[in-house]
Protein backbone atom coordinates (compact mmCIF):
# COMPACT_ATOMS: atom_id res chain seq x y z
CA UNK A 1 0.00 0.00 0.00
CA UNK A 2 2.77 2.42 1.08
CA UNK A 3 4.13 1.55 -2.50
CA UNK A 4 0.76 2.31 -4.19
CA UNK A 5 0.20 5.39 -2.36
CA UNK A 6 2.50 8.55 -3.39
CA UNK A 7 2.04 11.48 -4.45
CA UNK A 8 -0.76 10.89 -7.31
CA UNK A 9 -3.71 10.73 -5.98
CA UNK A 10 -3.22 14.36 -4.72
CA UNK A 11 -1.88 15.70 -8.35
CA UNK A 12 -3.93 14.05 -10.92
CA UNK A 13 -7.96 14.01 -9.82
CA UNK A 14 -8.12 17.42 -11.65
CA UNK A 15 -7.03 15.73 -14.75
CA UNK A 16 -9.09 13.02 -14.79
CA UNK A 17 -12.48 15.49 -14.38
CA UNK A 18 -11.22 17.46 -17.12
CA UNK A 19 -10.63 13.69 -19.09
CA UNK A 20 -13.85 12.90 -18.73
CA UNK A 21 -15.29 16.15 -18.13
CA UNK A 22 -17.42 15.66 -14.54
CA UNK A 23 -17.22 13.39 -11.17
CA UNK A 24 -18.16 10.30 -13.54
CA UNK A 25 -14.34 10.29 -13.91
CA UNK A 26 -14.88 7.96 -11.15
CA UNK A 27 -15.86 5.68 -13.09
CA UNK A 28 -11.93 5.55 -14.39
CA UNK A 29 -11.11 4.48 -10.58
CA UNK A 30 -14.09 1.78 -10.65
CA UNK A 31 -12.89 0.05 -13.84
CA UNK A 32 -8.56 1.10 -13.25
CA UNK A 33 -9.14 -0.96 -10.40
CA UNK A 34 -10.82 -4.14 -12.02
CA UNK A 35 -7.78 -3.69 -14.06
CA UNK A 36 -5.04 -3.72 -11.26
CA UNK A 37 -6.64 -6.93 -10.04
CA UNK A 38 -6.73 -8.82 -13.15
CA UNK A 39 -2.68 -7.79 -13.51
CA UNK A 40 -2.59 -8.01 -10.03
CA UNK A 41 -3.78 -11.84 -10.22
CA UNK A 42 -0.65 -12.36 -13.27
CA UNK A 43 1.95 -11.04 -11.21
CA UNK A 44 0.29 -13.20 -7.94
CA UNK A 45 0.91 -16.21 -9.95
CA UNK A 46 4.61 -15.27 -11.39
CA UNK A 47 5.83 -14.08 -7.98
CA UNK A 48 4.83 -16.63 -6.06
CA UNK A 49 6.18 -19.60 -8.78
CA UNK A 50 9.42 -17.54 -8.71
CA UNK A 51 9.76 -15.75 -5.48
CA UNK A 52 13.33 -14.33 -6.33
CA UNK A 53 14.73 -10.66 -7.04
CA UNK A 54 14.45 -8.46 -10.01
CA UNK A 55 10.62 -9.31 -10.58
CA UNK A 56 9.85 -8.74 -14.55
CA UNK A 57 13.58 -9.03 -15.20
CA UNK A 58 13.08 -12.75 -13.92
CA UNK A 59 10.19 -13.47 -14.95
CA UNK A 60 10.65 -12.29 -18.98
CA UNK A 61 13.93 -14.34 -18.87
CA UNK A 62 12.31 -17.52 -17.78
CA UNK A 63 9.51 -17.30 -19.14
CA UNK A 64 10.83 -16.54 -22.37
CA UNK A 65 14.60 -18.76 -23.03
CA UNK A 66 12.57 -21.89 -23.50
CA UNK A 67 11.87 -25.14 -21.42
CA UNK A 68 15.39 -25.91 -21.67
CA UNK A 69 16.78 -21.80 -20.42
CA UNK A 70 18.26 -21.51 -23.62
CA UNK A 71 16.84 -19.13 -26.14
CA UNK A 72 17.98 -15.80 -26.98
CA UNK A 73 14.61 -14.36 -26.70
CA UNK A 74 14.43 -14.42 -22.61
CA UNK A 75 17.44 -12.98 -22.52
CA UNK A 76 16.70 -10.40 -25.38
CA UNK A 77 13.60 -9.00 -23.62
CA UNK A 78 14.96 -8.92 -20.07
CA UNK A 79 17.66 -6.78 -21.20
CA UNK A 80 14.44 -4.42 -22.66
CA UNK A 81 13.07 -4.35 -19.93
CA UNK A 82 16.01 -2.72 -18.31
CA UNK A 83 16.43 -0.36 -21.09
CA UNK A 84 13.00 0.86 -21.17
CA UNK A 85 13.36 1.11 -17.25
CA UNK A 86 16.16 4.17 -18.32
CA UNK A 87 13.44 5.92 -19.21
CA UNK A 88 10.04 4.74 -17.18
CA UNK A 89 11.59 5.09 -13.86
CA UNK A 90 12.94 8.78 -14.33
CA UNK A 91 9.33 9.46 -16.04
CA UNK A 92 8.14 8.24 -12.49
CA UNK A 93 10.48 10.21 -10.30
CA UNK A 94 9.86 13.28 -12.59
CA UNK A 95 5.82 12.88 -12.51
CA UNK A 96 6.59 13.02 -8.26
CA UNK A 97 8.47 16.51 -8.79
CA UNK A 98 6.32 17.75 -11.04
CA UNK A 99 3.65 17.28 -8.40
CA UNK A 100 5.60 18.67 -5.59
CA UNK A 101 6.30 21.99 -7.69
CA UNK A 102 3.06 22.56 -8.12
CA UNK A 103 2.07 22.14 -4.40
CA UNK A 104 4.78 24.35 -4.02
CA UNK A 105 2.97 27.65 -6.12
CA UNK A 106 0.21 26.59 -3.20
CA UNK A 107 2.68 28.24 -0.97
CA UNK A 108 4.49 30.87 -3.03
CA UNK A 109 2.34 31.65 -5.70
CA UNK A 110 5.21 33.74 -7.31
CA UNK A 111 6.62 30.85 -8.26
CA UNK A 112 3.65 29.84 -10.87
CA UNK A 113 4.10 33.79 -12.41
CA UNK A 114 7.12 34.06 -15.45
CA UNK A 115 6.70 30.47 -16.56
CA UNK A 116 7.19 30.15 -19.97
CA UNK A 117 4.76 27.57 -21.99
CA UNK A 118 6.65 26.01 -25.01
CA UNK A 119 5.34 22.94 -27.75
CA UNK A 120 8.35 20.90 -28.65
CA UNK A 121 7.10 19.47 -32.24
CA UNK A 122 9.06 15.96 -32.98
CA UNK A 123 8.10 14.96 -36.62
CA UNK A 124 4.07 15.07 -36.74
CA UNK A 125 3.55 15.49 -33.06
CA UNK A 126 3.75 18.16 -30.42
CA UNK A 127 4.69 17.76 -26.68
CA UNK A 128 4.12 20.57 -23.90
CA UNK A 129 7.02 21.95 -22.12
CA UNK A 130 7.27 24.84 -20.06
CA UNK A 131 10.14 26.60 -18.42
CA UNK A 132 10.03 28.89 -14.67
CA UNK A 133 10.39 28.87 -10.80
CA UNK A 134 8.23 26.08 -10.47
CA UNK A 135 10.12 23.95 -13.12
CA UNK A 136 13.48 24.83 -11.08
CA UNK A 137 11.67 23.59 -7.92
CA UNK A 138 10.81 20.48 -9.54
CA UNK A 139 14.80 20.04 -10.55
CA UNK A 140 15.90 21.03 -7.54
CA UNK A 141 14.00 18.03 -5.29
CA UNK A 142 15.90 15.55 -7.82
CA UNK A 143 18.68 17.37 -7.09
CA UNK A 144 18.00 17.19 -3.21
CA UNK A 145 17.21 13.68 -2.94
CA UNK A 146 20.31 12.72 -5.60
CA UNK A 147 22.76 14.67 -3.04
CA UNK A 148 20.93 12.70 0.00
CA UNK A 149 21.41 9.46 -1.55
CA UNK A 150 24.46 10.27 -3.03
CA UNK A 151 26.05 10.06 1.13
CA UNK A 152 25.16 6.82 1.28
CA UNK A 153 21.22 7.65 3.17
CA UNK A 154 20.49 3.93 2.13
CA UNK A 155 18.09 2.74 5.04
CA UNK A 156 14.43 3.58 4.17
CA UNK A 157 13.15 2.54 7.43
CA UNK A 158 12.41 6.00 8.91
CA UNK A 159 11.64 7.76 5.34
CA UNK A 160 8.91 4.90 4.78
CA UNK A 161 7.62 4.99 8.27
CA UNK A 162 7.38 9.16 8.01
CA UNK A 163 5.75 8.74 4.57
CA UNK A 164 3.32 6.28 5.47
CA UNK A 165 2.64 8.27 8.81
CA UNK A 166 1.93 11.53 6.66
CA UNK A 167 0.22 9.92 3.64
CA UNK A 168 -2.78 7.86 5.76
CA UNK A 169 -3.32 10.90 7.94
CA UNK A 170 -4.01 13.12 5.46
CA UNK A 171 -6.09 10.94 3.67
CA UNK A 172 -8.20 10.75 7.44
CA UNK A 173 -8.16 14.18 7.30
CA UNK A 174 -9.15 14.35 3.82
CA UNK A 175 -12.13 12.00 4.76
CA UNK A 176 -12.84 13.43 7.90
CA UNK A 177 -12.86 17.16 6.24
CA UNK A 178 -15.73 15.92 3.68
CA UNK A 179 -17.81 14.68 5.61
CA UNK A 180 -18.02 17.59 8.05
CA UNK A 181 -18.31 20.04 5.31
CA UNK A 182 -18.95 18.32 2.24
CA UNK A 183 -22.25 17.93 0.16
CA UNK A 184 -22.46 14.41 -0.85
CA UNK A 185 -24.93 15.32 -3.27
CA UNK A 186 -22.84 17.75 -4.91
CA UNK A 187 -20.13 14.90 -5.45
CA UNK A 188 -22.69 13.21 -8.09
CA UNK A 189 -24.08 16.04 -9.73
CA UNK A 190 -23.84 14.90 -13.31
CA UNK A 191 -23.48 16.79 -16.36
CA UNK A 192 -26.80 16.38 -18.63
CA UNK A 193 -25.27 13.30 -20.97
CA UNK A 194 -22.51 12.37 -19.09
CA UNK A 195 -22.41 8.86 -19.65
CA UNK A 196 -23.78 9.18 -23.57
CA UNK A 197 -21.73 6.54 -25.33
CA UNK A 198 -20.08 8.71 -27.67
CA UNK A 199 -16.81 8.08 -29.18
CA UNK A 200 -15.73 11.85 -26.80
CA UNK A 201 -17.15 9.21 -23.57
CA UNK A 202 -14.65 6.40 -24.68
CA UNK A 203 -11.54 9.04 -25.32
CA UNK A 204 -12.33 10.17 -22.02
CA UNK A 205 -12.63 7.02 -19.87
CA UNK A 206 -9.48 5.35 -21.91
CA UNK A 207 -7.22 8.94 -20.68
CA UNK A 208 -9.04 8.44 -17.34
CA UNK A 209 -8.18 4.67 -16.73
CA UNK A 210 -4.83 5.78 -17.65
CA UNK A 211 -4.17 8.13 -15.43
CA UNK A 212 -5.64 5.73 -12.90
CA UNK A 213 -3.58 3.27 -13.38
CA UNK A 214 -0.59 5.15 -13.01
CA UNK A 215 -2.06 6.10 -9.23
CA UNK A 216 -2.22 2.34 -8.31
CA UNK A 217 0.34 0.83 -9.54
CA UNK A 218 2.89 -0.22 -6.55
CA UNK A 219 0.89 -3.17 -5.76
CA UNK A 220 3.44 -5.62 -7.86
CA UNK A 221 6.57 -4.11 -6.35
CA UNK A 222 6.82 -6.90 -3.52
CA UNK A 223 7.30 -9.62 -6.32
CA UNK A 224 10.61 -7.65 -7.19
CA UNK A 225 11.68 -8.58 -3.59
CA UNK A 226 10.53 -12.24 -3.59
CA UNK A 227 13.71 -13.75 -2.52
CA UNK A 228 13.18 -12.16 1.20
CA UNK A 229 10.09 -12.16 1.21
CA UNK A 230 9.16 -15.11 4.03
CA UNK A 231 6.64 -17.52 3.07
CA UNK A 232 6.48 -16.00 -0.11
CA UNK A 233 4.19 -18.41 -2.57
CA UNK A 234 1.26 -17.70 0.07
CA UNK A 235 2.34 -13.85 1.38
CA UNK A 236 2.82 -12.53 -1.74
CA UNK A 237 -0.18 -13.11 -3.63
CA UNK A 238 -2.25 -12.00 -0.32
CA UNK A 239 0.08 -8.70 0.30
CA UNK A 240 -0.95 -8.15 -4.03
CA UNK A 241 -4.75 -8.37 -3.76
CA UNK A 242 -5.40 -6.89 -0.36
CA UNK A 243 -3.40 -3.87 -1.43
CA UNK A 244 -5.29 -3.84 -4.00
CA UNK A 245 -8.71 -3.40 -2.82
CA UNK A 246 -7.79 -1.33 0.30
CA UNK A 247 -6.31 1.32 -1.73
CA UNK A 248 -9.15 0.99 -4.55
CA UNK A 249 -11.45 1.90 -1.59
CA UNK A 250 -9.46 4.51 -0.03
CA UNK A 251 -9.02 6.25 -3.49
CA UNK A 252 -12.70 6.25 -4.23
CA UNK A 253 -14.04 7.71 -0.77
CA UNK A 254 -11.15 10.28 -0.79
CA UNK A 255 -12.21 11.28 -4.46
CA UNK A 256 -16.09 11.86 -3.51
CA UNK A 257 -15.04 13.68 -0.36
CA UNK A 258 -13.06 16.14 -2.53
CA UNK A 259 -15.70 16.77 -4.77
CA UNK A 260 -18.16 17.05 -1.79
CA UNK A 261 -16.42 20.10 -1.22
CA UNK A 262 -14.49 21.86 -4.35
CA UNK A 263 -17.58 21.71 -7.32
CA UNK A 264 -16.15 19.43 -10.04
CA UNK A 265 -16.63 22.57 -12.61
CA UNK A 266 -14.20 24.42 -10.89
CA UNK A 267 -11.31 21.59 -11.10
CA UNK A 268 -12.46 20.50 -14.67
CA UNK A 269 -12.70 23.89 -16.74
CA UNK A 270 -10.28 26.05 -18.07
CA UNK A 271 -10.42 28.40 -14.91
CA UNK A 272 -9.41 27.95 -11.31
CA UNK A 273 -6.24 26.62 -12.34
CA UNK A 274 -4.45 27.65 -8.74
CA UNK A 275 -7.11 24.94 -7.64
CA UNK A 276 -6.09 22.42 -10.60
CA UNK A 277 -2.45 22.99 -9.46
CA UNK A 278 -2.81 22.14 -5.54
CA UNK A 279 -6.20 20.51 -5.24
CA UNK A 280 -6.22 19.58 -1.66
CA UNK A 281 -4.60 22.71 -0.52
CA UNK A 282 -7.54 24.34 -2.33
CA UNK A 283 -9.72 21.14 -1.06
CA UNK A 284 -9.24 22.60 2.70
CA UNK A 285 -9.22 26.11 2.13
CA UNK A 286 -12.76 25.55 0.77
CA UNK A 287 -13.65 23.30 3.48
CA UNK A 288 -12.74 25.53 6.16
CA UNK A 289 -13.45 28.82 4.88
CA UNK A 290 -11.59 32.00 4.91
CA UNK A 291 -8.85 32.59 7.68
CA UNK A 292 -8.08 29.45 9.41
CA UNK A 293 -8.65 27.27 5.65
CA UNK A 294 -5.85 29.16 4.12
CA UNK A 295 -3.67 28.42 7.12
CA UNK A 296 -5.14 24.38 6.98
CA UNK A 297 -4.75 24.46 3.06
CA UNK A 298 -0.89 25.76 3.51
CA UNK A 299 -0.46 22.73 6.09
CA UNK A 300 -2.08 20.50 3.61
CA UNK A 301 0.32 21.69 0.84
CA UNK A 302 3.41 21.12 3.16
CA UNK A 303 2.22 17.34 3.62
CA UNK A 304 1.43 16.91 -0.21
CA UNK A 305 5.12 18.01 -0.79
CA UNK A 306 6.38 15.79 2.21
CA UNK A 307 4.75 13.17 0.51
CA UNK A 308 6.25 13.43 -2.64
CA UNK A 309 9.81 14.17 -1.92
CA UNK A 310 9.79 11.29 0.43
CA UNK A 311 8.31 9.28 -2.94
CA UNK A 312 11.03 10.57 -5.10
CA UNK A 313 13.84 9.68 -2.60
CA UNK A 314 12.33 5.52 -2.48
CA UNK A 315 12.09 5.83 -6.39
CA UNK A 316 15.41 6.71 -6.83
CA UNK A 317 16.77 4.33 -4.38
CA UNK A 318 15.02 1.05 -5.56
CA UNK A 319 15.31 2.02 -8.80
CA UNK A 320 19.08 3.07 -8.90
CA UNK A 321 20.02 -0.87 -7.71
CA UNK A 322 18.00 -2.33 -10.63
CA UNK A 323 20.36 -1.63 -13.36
CA UNK A 324 23.14 -2.13 -11.09
CA UNK A 325 21.95 -5.58 -10.24
CA UNK A 326 21.95 -6.56 -13.54
CA UNK A 327 24.96 -5.14 -14.96
CA UNK A 328 26.64 -7.08 -11.86
CA UNK A 329 25.59 -10.10 -13.22
CA UNK A 330 26.73 -9.29 -16.72
CA UNK A 331 23.03 -8.89 -18.02
CA UNK A 332 23.22 -4.91 -18.77
CA UNK A 333 26.22 -1.97 -19.20
CA UNK A 334 28.97 -2.91 -17.45
CA UNK A 335 29.75 1.15 -16.65
CA UNK A 336 26.22 0.53 -14.05
CA UNK A 337 28.06 -1.82 -11.60
CA UNK A 338 30.37 0.61 -10.26
CA UNK A 339 30.18 1.36 -7.12
CA UNK A 340 31.03 4.13 -4.90
CA UNK A 341 33.34 4.15 -2.07
CA UNK A 342 31.01 4.87 -0.07
CA UNK A 343 28.85 1.42 -1.05
CA UNK A 344 26.27 2.77 -3.71
CA UNK A 345 26.05 2.64 -7.04
CA UNK A 346 26.47 6.19 -7.96
CA UNK A 347 26.81 5.87 -12.34
CA UNK A 348 22.88 3.92 -11.85
CA UNK A 349 22.15 6.96 -9.26
CA UNK A 350 23.43 9.70 -11.91
CA UNK A 351 22.24 8.95 -14.96
CA UNK A 352 18.52 8.44 -13.31
CA UNK A 353 18.74 11.56 -11.72
CA UNK A 354 19.77 13.28 -14.61
CA UNK A 355 17.45 11.78 -17.17
CA UNK A 356 14.34 12.83 -14.02
CA UNK A 357 15.72 16.22 -14.12
CA UNK A 358 15.27 16.66 -18.16
CA UNK A 359 11.97 15.13 -17.82
CA UNK A 360 10.63 17.82 -15.44
CA UNK A 361 10.32 20.44 -18.03
CA UNK A 362 7.44 18.54 -19.39
CA UNK A 363 3.69 18.80 -18.02
CA UNK A 364 2.50 16.34 -15.64
CA UNK A 365 0.04 14.91 -18.28
CA UNK A 366 2.40 14.22 -21.05
CA UNK A 367 4.85 12.80 -18.29
CA UNK A 368 2.33 10.24 -16.98
CA UNK A 369 1.06 9.30 -20.63
CA UNK A 370 4.04 8.36 -21.59
CA UNK A 371 4.83 6.59 -17.98
CA UNK A 372 2.24 4.26 -18.58
CA UNK A 373 2.12 3.53 -22.12
CA UNK A 374 5.71 3.00 -22.39
CA UNK A 375 4.88 0.30 -18.84
CA UNK A 376 2.04 -1.24 -20.49
CA UNK A 377 4.29 -1.91 -23.52
CA UNK A 378 7.09 -3.41 -22.43
CA UNK A 379 6.80 -4.47 -19.11
CA UNK A 380 2.82 -6.13 -19.07
CA UNK A 381 1.77 -6.97 -21.95
CA UNK A 382 5.26 -9.13 -22.31
CA UNK A 383 4.53 -10.49 -18.88
CA UNK A 384 0.32 -11.04 -19.97
CA UNK A 385 1.31 -13.10 -22.60
CA UNK A 386 4.28 -14.49 -20.98
CA UNK A 387 1.91 -16.07 -18.33
CA UNK A 388 -0.50 -18.07 -21.04
CA UNK A 389 2.84 -19.16 -22.60
CA UNK A 390 4.55 -20.07 -19.66
CA UNK A 391 1.02 -22.28 -19.30
CA UNK A 392 1.50 -24.21 -22.57
CA UNK A 393 5.18 -25.03 -22.57
CA UNK A 394 5.51 -25.59 -18.92
CA UNK A 395 2.42 -26.82 -17.57
CA UNK A 396 4.27 -29.57 -15.01
CA UNK A 397 5.92 -25.93 -13.20
CA UNK A 398 4.73 -25.58 -9.59
CA UNK A 399 2.60 -22.49 -9.15
CA UNK A 400 1.38 -21.91 -5.23
CA UNK A 401 -0.69 -19.28 -6.49
CA UNK A 402 -2.60 -20.06 -9.51
CA UNK A 403 -4.76 -17.31 -11.46
CA UNK A 404 -8.66 -17.84 -10.93
CA UNK A 405 -10.66 -17.75 -13.37
CA UNK A 406 -7.79 -18.30 -16.20
CA UNK A 407 -7.76 -17.62 -18.52
CA UNK A 408 -9.65 -14.89 -17.94
CA UNK A 409 -7.79 -12.20 -16.37
CA UNK A 410 -4.97 -12.24 -18.04
CA UNK A 411 -6.71 -11.71 -21.04
CA UNK A 412 -8.96 -8.84 -19.87
CA UNK A 413 -5.94 -7.40 -18.19
CA UNK A 414 -4.37 -7.44 -22.45
CA UNK A 415 -7.68 -6.21 -23.76
CA UNK A 416 -7.72 -2.73 -20.73
CA UNK A 417 -4.23 -1.93 -21.62
CA UNK A 418 -4.68 -2.12 -25.11
CA UNK A 419 -8.38 0.11 -24.47
CA UNK A 420 -6.13 2.36 -22.18
CA UNK A 421 -3.47 2.59 -24.85
CA UNK A 422 -5.23 3.36 -28.19
CA UNK A 423 -8.82 4.82 -27.69
CA UNK A 424 -7.01 8.63 -26.47
CA UNK A 425 -6.59 10.97 -29.11
CA UNK A 426 -2.84 11.03 -29.97
CA UNK A 427 -2.33 8.15 -28.14
CA UNK A 428 0.33 7.62 -31.75
CA UNK A 429 2.08 9.89 -29.87
CA UNK A 430 3.44 7.65 -26.89
CA UNK A 431 3.64 4.62 -29.06
CA UNK A 432 6.07 6.37 -31.28
CA UNK A 433 8.29 6.81 -28.41
CA UNK A 434 7.49 3.13 -27.25
CA UNK A 435 9.00 2.27 -30.74
CA UNK A 436 11.70 4.54 -30.89
CA UNK A 437 12.52 3.14 -27.46
CA UNK A 438 12.03 -0.69 -28.62
CA UNK A 439 14.54 0.34 -31.52
CA UNK A 440 17.22 1.78 -29.72
CA UNK A 441 17.34 -1.06 -27.15
CA UNK A 442 17.56 -3.85 -30.09
CA UNK A 443 20.61 -2.14 -31.33
CA UNK A 444 21.96 -1.77 -27.84
CA UNK A 445 21.63 -5.25 -27.80
CA UNK A 446 22.96 -6.28 -30.87
CA UNK A 447 26.15 -3.65 -30.13
CA UNK A 448 26.80 -5.39 -26.47
CA UNK A 449 26.21 -8.86 -27.26
CA UNK A 450 28.49 -8.61 -30.50
CA UNK A 451 31.41 -7.24 -28.61
CA UNK A 452 31.25 -9.70 -26.40
CA UNK A 453 31.39 -12.62 -28.44
CA UNK A 454 34.52 -10.78 -30.15
CA UNK A 455 36.09 -10.26 -26.53
CA UNK A 456 35.59 -14.03 -25.94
Amino acid sequence: MLDMIGVGPFITLPLMLAAMGGPQAMLGWVLGAGLALCDGLVWAELGAAMPEAGGSYAFLRHIYSGRDGKSAVGKFLAFLFLFQLMFSAPLSVASGCIGLGQYATYLWPALARHTAAHTVRIGGYSIGASVGPATAVAIAAVIIAVLLLYRGLASLRVIAGAMWCTVMGLIAWILVAGLQHGSLRQAFTFARGAFALTPGFFAGLGSAMLIATYDYWGYYNVAFLGGEVKDAARNVPRAILISIVLVAALYLAMNVSVLSVLPWQHLAGAGYVNDRRAVIAAFMQTAYGPGVGHLLGEVAAVLVMVTAFASVFALLLGYSRIPYAAARDGNFFAMFGRVHRRGFPHVSLLALGAMAACFCFFSLADVIAALVVLRILLQFLMQHIGVIYLRRTQPEMKRPFCIWLYPLPPLLAIAGFLFVVMSRQNFLRQVTGAAVIVTLGTVAYVLRESRSQTME
